[in-house]
């Protein structure tokens, strides 16, 4: 895979979960839907912590760090929607870099065994990026037309 494919996949996904999740402010931050689910800066802070798990995982010869408890304990902690949408920007700019730093050849190597894509070659966590965002970006679609908010069209200016 041409890693300025790839890169371009991610700055996409990006760009679409911005746009989705623009109307959401400061204010919102700790809005959830009900008693146990995330917050809206967690869902902000646990989709970048993942970008980060992805490309670590997908580089270190151990492969992925499976401490959820330890990763859900961080993200749980999160109370400002600003400070996770930072976070969110180093994750994807880090990501964007790593992948842009890579050969075809380095991203045709396969993931390290284990339970989490075990085998699959590297270039395969960018689609599970996307889809990862994905499934929060619409979540957190969904919490903005909770808090009255009408979410734009992730995929274009309307």
């Amino acid at each position: 895979m041409d890693p300025k494919i790839c890169a371009e996949q991610l700055a996409t996904t990006r760009e679409y979960f911005d746009r989705s999740t623009r109307v959401l402010t400061e204010n919102d931050s700790t809005f959830t839907p009900a008693a146990g689910a995330m917050t809206a800066a967690q869902q902000v802070a646990h989709v970048a912590q993942t970008i980060d798990w992805f490309i670590e995982g997908a580089f270190r010869p151990e492969g992925f760090d499976l401490d959820f408890e330890t990763h859900a304990k961080a993200i749980m902690a999160v109370d400002s929607l600003t400070a996770a949408r930072a976070r969110l920007d180093r994750a994807f700019a880090a990501a964007i870099a790593k992948i842009s730093s890579q050969s075809a050849k380095e991203l045709a190597a396969s993931l390290p065994a284990g339970m989490v894509m075990g085998g699959e070659p590297r270039f395969a966590i960018v689609g599970a990026i996307q889809d990862h965002t994905a499934h929060h970006r619409g979540a957190l679609t969904v919490y903005s037309r909770m808090l009255g908010h009408t979410p734009p069209m992730p995929y274009m200016e309307m």
